[in-house]
C-alpha cells in the first residue's frame, strides 16, 4: 500500500528496473560523491559514455585521437558540451534519431529497433541502449529543487514525472500546479524540444511537451473508462500502472521515441516554437493493436478505428501507414509491398510526408497521386514509393489500374 509520494516513486522506479528493461535506478539528490547527471549540460555522462563505448568504440577512439590529441578526459568534456549545444539547437528527438557530428566524426545517440532481425549487428546495437531512471533528479546546476522521476536514454533525459498520492491529500492537479509554478521553463534540461512531462497519481495521468509557466497546457493521457474520461479499475494494482508497465517499458518507450514522437516546425520566418506531437494514449494503443493483429494474421482483414473530432486522426493515419509499410512477420517476411491511403482531405498528403520524413529519411517514401491513372500505376509498380496517398476524387484510378498490376499485398 502506498502511504506517501516517496513510496509511489520507489514502486515505479523499482518496477522499471526489475521488469521494464531499465538498467538501474539512480538517486539524483545524494549529497556525497560525484553525480552522474551534469545539470549544467543536462546530460547523464556515465550512461552516455557507457553507451558510446559499447556501440561505437572505434569512432570514439578516432575522435579522441584526431580532435583531442589522445586526451580522453578532454574529449569527454568537449563532446558533452557539443552534445548539450546540439540538444539546445535541434531538440532531443532529432539528436536521438540522427546523432551528433563532432570534428567530422558522427556519434549516434540511440539505436532503434529494426523492423526485422535479419541483420544481427542492428539488433545488437538496439540491445545496447542504456535506459535508466533517476529518482529526485536535481535539474538545476545550483539549488535544491528536484523532479520526482527522470527517464533517460543513453544519458539523455527524455521525460520527467511529478507524482502525487491522494492518501497524503494531493492529486494529479497538484502535480500540474507544481510544473506550472515551480518548474522554470527556462531551465536547460526542462525546456528542450522533445522532452515530455507527466503529472501522475494512482488514478490519473496528464502530460505536456512544453513548459510555459502558468500557461502550461496539459493533456489527458488516460485510457478512458466506459466511453468517458479516466481509467478503468485495476484489480492488480494502481489504475495508472499502464503508464510504467506498458508505455514506459523499454521496447514500447524506445518505439515511441523512434516512431511516434515528432516535431512540427513553424514556417520559415515565424518566431513560433516548434510543436512536439506526443501520441495520446488512444492513438498509441490503436496503432499498436492494429500493427500487432496484422503482424499475426497478415493482410486481408478489415478494421474500424473511431476518432472523435480534434483527436488526432491525421497523426494516427501517418503513424499506422509508416508502420505497415515496413511491417514484417515473426518469420521476418515483409507483409505489405505498398500502403495506399485514400482520404477526402487534400492536405493530408503533406502532413503524411512531413511526419513520416522524420522517421524515414529516404526521399520518395510517400507519393501523392494528383494527376492520372498512369501516375498511380507508376507508383504502385515502382520500387521507391512505399506509401501512396490519393483522394476520393482520384479513387477511380485505383479501379482503372488494379486488375492490370502484378499481384501484391
Amino acid at each position: 500500500m502506498i502511504v506517501d509520494e516517496a513510496a509511489f516513486e520507489e514502486q515505479i522506479a523499482s518496477w522499471l528496473s526489475m521488469h521494464g528493461g531499465y538498467q538501474w535506478v539512480k538517486i539524483g539528490n545524494v549529497s556525497a560523491g560525484p553525480r552522474d547527471f551534469d545539470a549544467e549540460a543536462g546530460v547523464d555522462t556515465a550512461d552516455l559514455f557507457q553507451f558510446i563505448g559499447a556501440t561505437q568504440g572505434r569512432d570514439w577512439e578516432r575522435l579522441v585521437d584526431s580532435a583531442y590529441g589522445g586526451d580522453s578526459n578532454r574529449a569527454q568534456s568537449g563532446f558533452v558540451q557539443r552534445l548539450a549545444s546540439q540538444l539546445d539547437q535541434r531538440g532531443t528527438v532529432d539528436v536521438l534519431r540522427r546523432g551528433v557530428v563532432d570534428r567530422n566524426v558522427v556519434i549516434q545517440l540511440a539505436f532503434f529497433r529494426p523492423a526485422h532481425r535479419l541483420t544481427p549487428e542492428l539488433a545488437a546495437r538496439y540491445d545496447a541502449n542504456v535506459l535508466s531512471v533517476t529518482r529526485q533528479l536535481s535539474f538545476e546546476p545550483a539549488g535544491g529543487r528536484t523532479v520526482d522521476l527522470g527517464l533517460f536514454v543513453n544519458g539523455i533525459p527524455v521525460a520527467t514525472a511529478e507524482l502525487k498520492n491522494p492518501a497524503t491529500g494531493q492529486t494529479v492537479e497538484n502535480a500540474i500546479a507544481q510544473y506550472r509554478n515551480d518548474r522554470p521553463p527556462g531551465n536547460r534540461t526542462l525546456r528542450r524540444v522533445g522532452m515530455v512531462h507527466f503529472a501522475v497519481d494512482p488514478n490519473s495521468v496528464l502530460m505536456t511537451t512544453h513548459l510555459a509557466g502558468k500557461k502550461t497546457r496539459f493533456l489527458p493521457f488516460n485510457q478512458g473508462r466506459e466511453l468517458g474520461a479516466g481509467n478503468p479499475p485495476n484489480s492488480d494494482g494502481h489504475n495508472t500502472a499502464y503508464l510504467w508497465e506498458r508505455v514506459w517499458s523499454r521496447d514500447a518507450w524506445m518505439d515511441i521515441l523512434g516512431r511516434f514522437l515528432h516535431v512540427e516546425k513553424p514556417s520559415k520566418g515565424s518566431k513560433a516554437r516548434p510543436v512536439v506531437i506526443f501520441p495520446r494514449f488512444h492513438q498509441w494503443d490503436a496503432v499498436r493493436r492494429l500493427e500487432a493483429d496484422v503482424k499475426r494474421h497478415g493482410a486481408g482483414r478489415s478494421y474500424l478505428v473511431q476518432h472523435s473530432a480534434g483527436s488526432g486522426k491525421s497523426n494516427s493515419i501517418a503513424w499506422l501507414a509508416h508502420r505497415l509499410s515496413s511491417l514484417h512477420t515473426e518469420d521476418d517476411v515483409k507483409v505489405f509491398s505498398k500502403v495506399v491511403v485514400i482520404t477526402d482531405r487534400l492536405i493530408l498528403d503533406r502532413q503524411l510526408q512531413d511526419t513520416i520524413s522524420q522517421f524515414d529519411h529516404a526521399i520518395g517514401v510517400v507519393q501523392r497521386i494528383d494527376q492520372s491513372s498512369a501516375q498511380l500505376a507508376a507508383a504502385l509498380t515502382g520500387e521507391q514509393a512505399r506509401i501512396i496517398v490519393t483522394t476520393l476524387q482520384k479513387f477511380p484510378f485505383i479501379f482503372d489500374k488494379i486488375d492490370t498490376l502484378p499481384e501484391r499485398n
